[in-house]
């Protein structure tokens, strides 16, 4: 059984739901900022505070700041933050995931100026981790797995398909993807991050905002921020039944939209990870008309992001297949403007696509 707390929460407060910040003190901050956060609020992080970004470690110290300053800052578990397990388990694996990945334990070694090929083994590195750390790893391991309202039920990942949803394997818990093509009964709303909820959106404007399946009783919020180029951090705000959401991301460059200009063509979706094998049904001067072998689908994908590889065609990266339609005087930030003919875009909607240049 998942280690899971009820709890009350007083009505007409407002509740805020921030999930997978993996490691990204600022935008952390930002969002914060852009919800107006104050303390008598309910904040729940909805696990990975750590991996992937620069600072693993100051996330969690500001973390366990907003916890000691308010009782109504809640956090729960999520894969990531329990990556130190690895090395206690003596898993070898270890090792090249921190040659080659931004990560809490990288964090550790730099904080006595120490680098992973200085220790001889992963037992090495596992007393370094006791002797300097344990009050961190004690910290993270005693996080709820989950939290229940009498309105909702947050969790990192997912439930298991149980009448009894509190009898959920922990790996369930910390590690289900596509979750929102799954099912439950829990009987309430299920919040969730870890599946970045652009992965769900083959064939949908491409937005990484929440997305809210009242009649699954699921709720997506992971924004996909450090994993994805125009990935972001969302806040899901929950007040009086009602569900909103607002985010921030590190896109800086913008610009201002000169001419109003329809997208003539009904084309929408994305590519993303690990869906990127393609067949070649009609090429265009920008874009090539493709098969998405593993999806099904029909998606034009911009020229620059094919590529050959092993004898197949593939989608070089996650990219959106979408066309936007703009208007004077808006303003929209640029994702990528390296591509003939056209820029890849990003509107105050959070909706990601094409437009001609």
């Amino acid at each position: 059984m998942i280690d899971i707390k009820k709890i009350s929460l007083e009505p007409g407060k407002r509740v805020i739901v921030i999930s997978d910040i993996h490691a990204n003190l600022q935008l952390f901050k930002k969002l914060l900022d852009r919800v107006n956060y104050q303390l008598d609020d309910y904040l729940f992080i909805n696990g990975d505070l750590c991996e992937k970004g620069d600072n693993s470690l100051e996330v969690v110290e500001f973390v366990r700041s907003l916890q000691k300053s308010s009782s109504n800052v809640f956090i729960v578990k999520g894969n990531c933050d329990v990556v130190h397990r690895y090395v206690f388990q003596e898993s070898e694996g270890i090792i090249p995931y921190m040659k080659s990945r931004k990560s809490i334990l990288n964090e550790m070694l730099a904080q006595n100026n120490k680098r992973v090929e200085e220790f001889n083994s992963v037992k090495h590195l596992s007393t370094y981790y006791k002797a300097h750390f344990q009050d961190i790893i004690d910290w993270l391991e005693a996080l709820k797995v989950a939290y229940e309202t009498d309105d909702f039920i947050i969790i990192h990942a997912g439930i298991d398909p149980k009448t009894d949803w509190k009898q959920t394997d922990e790996k369930t818990a910390l590690y289900t993807s596509s979750f929102l093509d799954k099912s439950h009964q829990a009987g309430k709303p299920v919040i969730v991050g870890h599946w970045p909820v652009i992965n769900y959106g083959a064939t949908a404007v491409s937005s990484h905002n929440p997305l809210v399946d009242l009649e699954k009783n699921i709720i997506a919020i992971d924004g996909g921020n450090q994993l994805k180029q125009d990935g972001q951090l969302n806040a899901l705000i929950i007040q009086d039944g009602t569900y909103s959401y607002t985010f921030v991301d590190s896109l800086n460059h913008y610009i201002i939209i000169e001419h109003d200009h329809k997208a003539g063509l009904n084309r929408t979706g994305t590519v993303t990870y690990p869906n990127y094998e393609l067949k070649i049904m009609k090429r265009g001067a920008f874009f090539t008309r493709c098969k998405n072998v593993i999806l099904g689908t029909e998606q034009w994908i911009k020229n620059e992001y094919i590529i050959e590889k092993n004898d197949s065609i593939l989608c070089k990266t996650d990219v959106s297949t979408t066309f936007l339609s703009v208007k004077r005087g808006e303003k929209v930030w640029v994702v990528d403007d390296t591509c003939e003919g056209y820029l890849l875009v990003k509107n105050e909607n959070g909706e990601i696509g094409w437009i001609e240049r």
